[in-house]
């Protein structure tokens, strides 16, 4: 038993279907969405030797890659969006990290202080000379 033969005119749609969504920025396949022949035959969902059968419109897509300056725009998009993300959540790091450190001295000083009034408090009962009744509770 052989292969059954490929059908040619659905392997261009599919190549086509794939270059169209690599440049829209929109893969369902591809990893990175990058604009390479590469990622043109993972978006394809084909062989590689079956799509490089189609130098036409490997070509194609290659040019209409490099007028849209090898990023689509919705990738440029999201890699900008990311890029504020991190600092934002660097920023917000740095600020968690000074109110640990900020915490962390507010839990000694109150630690300290109290000792210092339990410490006041025997020293009063020790020098008033004065006894104490005890509770009617």
């Amino acid at each position: 038993m052989g292969r059954r033969p490929r059908v040619e005119e659905a392997d261009r749609t599919a190549i086509r279907a794939a270059a169209d969504r690599l440049l829209a920025g929109t893969p369902l396949h591809s990893q990175s969405g990058k604009l390479t022949a590469s990622e043109l035959i993972a978006e394809s969902d084909l062989r590689r030797d079956v799509v490089y059968r189609h130098t036409d419109l490997i070509q194609d897509f290659q040019a209409r890659a490099k007028a849209q300056d090898l990023t689509p725009t919705a990738m440029q998009e999201l890699a900008d969006e990311n890029r504020k993300l991190k600092a934002e959540v660097d920023d917000l790091r740095k600020e968690l990290h000074r109110e640990r450190v900020r915490t962390k001295t507010m839990r000694m000083i109150i630690a300290e202080v109290s000792l210092e009034l339990e410490q006041a408090m025997a020293d009063l009962a020790d020098a008033s000379g004065v006894a104490r009744l005890p509770d009617r509770r």
